[in-house]
């Protein structure tokens, strides 16, 4: 094991995140090569800078015109430069303190500085590199995004174990989830719980109520005072898109953050839904738990870890994508513009939620209140039958779920061919039968 890596894992000893490392998460660690002392010299070479590997003239990085004119208000390194590897340090603490604006519960409480990703599916991946062995269980509501799938038990070789994700109510199937930890949390079963939340979740588009994620919050409580060590991985992609008034308006992580010396808590969340920006592939990573300080030892050595799984995948992430976001979080405008897009998209849900109240048909529409989506459990029909009626008949993409449930991304549709959209669904549904 490298001497550094050995180091880290020393300052980790006895806290939760040294319980919770995979061995290859005990071998990572951020190497003072290339990076490290570039970012040195970028401090102290004031004379000569020969270490990065770019191609520069008068200490500018060189760039291709034909790149530049079409970025005529970003400087040359803003385009084409190497990023720092946590990321660019100005957007990192706009995006810290715009967090606390939309989690006002986190005020106050001590929490990582972010770190950028290149993307939430990178951010997943990371995490799954410093806390996931082959064998381990991740806990999941039975609706996930299908990509989880692929980064936990086909990459990693874990185990996805799920609970029903609404009750027969149509409420948050919190008795569920309370089976799925307590059998995680027996006597005879493995410490560490492994937990991911999506919400508002995909494909459903439910994010719980105030009630609920109280509950939730206290279940969480309950299985640590037991004595189970908890990784709590909050996937909060779509996060802000909450269109009722009972919902729960936070990040489930701002509770958490500080809830339990055995729960260590990740925020994954970027700007990819939030900003409007998906194909910019710009993540962020925080993490909190009640027994680490910002400025201890022990935050600072998982930090070293999560940065050194960011090196060694991506290296950095884009400094374009930063520099573009970073612009438009800095312009005056930024707030208004989110707030006319959530507005559109705000005016879809509704009309959807009008226009299903009473559509015929075989189609069961899943409780949906946030996000972009909404799921149809297809009942008496094969969802993928469904959908292959849809696209070759109608010219519709939809996506089918193990051929029981069928997701549309409302947020894509205008608001005057929805009714369309609906009335073809249920059509095709029917004829089906």
């Amino acid at each position: 094991m490298n001497e550094i890596a050995g180091k880290l894992n020393a300052e980790l000893e006895g806290t939760i995140a040294g319980a919770l490392l995979s061995e290859r998460g005990r071998r990572l660690y951020f190497p003072r090569g290339i990076v490290a002392q570039s970012a040195e010299a970028k401090e102290q070479a004031h004379n000569l800078n020969a270490t990065a590997g770019i191609a520069a003239a008068g200490g500018q990085p060189l760039f291709l015109p034909s790149i530049k004119e079409h970025l005529p208000h970003l400087k040359p390194a803003e385009i084409v430069s190497y990023a720092p590897t946590a990321g660019v340090p100005e957007l990192r603490d706009m995006w810290m303190r715009e967090m606390i604006q939309k989690n006002p519960s986190l005020a106050g409480k001590d929490t990582s500085r972010p770190v950028v990703v290149s993307g939430l599916t990178h951010g997943l991946a990371v995490l799954a590199d410093l806390f996931i062995e082959p064998g381990d269980t991740v806990i999941l509501p039975d609706l996930y995004w299908g990509n989880y799938r692929l980064i936990f038990e086909d990459r990693m070789q874990a185990r996805i174990r799920t609970f029903a994700l609404f009750a027969e109510s149509g409420s948050l199937n919190l008795e569920g989830l309370h089976e799925c930890l307590c059998s995680e949390a027996a006597e005879d079963a493995p410490e560490k719980v492994i937990l991911l939340l999506n919400f508002p979740n995909n494909p459903t588009g439910y994010t719980p109520s105030q009630a609920e994620a109280g509950r939730l919050i206290r279940l969480l409580h309950e299985a640590a005072e037991r004595g189970r060590k908890i990784l709590l991985i909050c996937d909060d992609a779509y996060f802000g898109l909450f269109y009722e008034e009972d919902t729960y308006a936070q990040s489930i992580f701002a509770e958490a953050a500080d809830l339990h010396e055995n729960i260590l808590a990740f925020k994954v969340d970027g700007a990819t839904k939030e900003n409007l920006v998906w194909g910019f592939r710009i993540g962020f990573l925080t993490f909190a738990s009640r027994s680490l300080r910002a400025r201890d030892t022990a935050c600072q050595a998982l930090s070293q870890k999560l940065l050194g799984a960011v090196r060694g995948s991506v290296s950095s992430s884009s400094v374009l994508s930063q520099s573009l976001l970073l612009k438009a979080m800095q312009s005056r405008n930024y707030a208004e513009e989110k707030r006319s897009v959530f507005r559109i998209l705000e005016e879809r849900y509704r009309r959807s939620r009008q226009i299903l109240a009473g559509l015929p048909g075989p189609l069961k529409v899943l409780p949906f209140n946030s996000g972009y989506f909404l799921c149809f459990d297809t009942a008496a029909v094969r969802a993928e039958q469904l959908r292959q009626r849809l696209l070759v008949n109608e010219g519709i993409g939809t996506i089918s779920i193990r051929d029981h449930y069928l997701r549309v991304a409302y947020s894509s549709v205008d608001v005057q061919a929805l009714e369309q959209l609906y009335a073809s669904l249920a059509a095709n549904a029917s004829a089906l039968l």
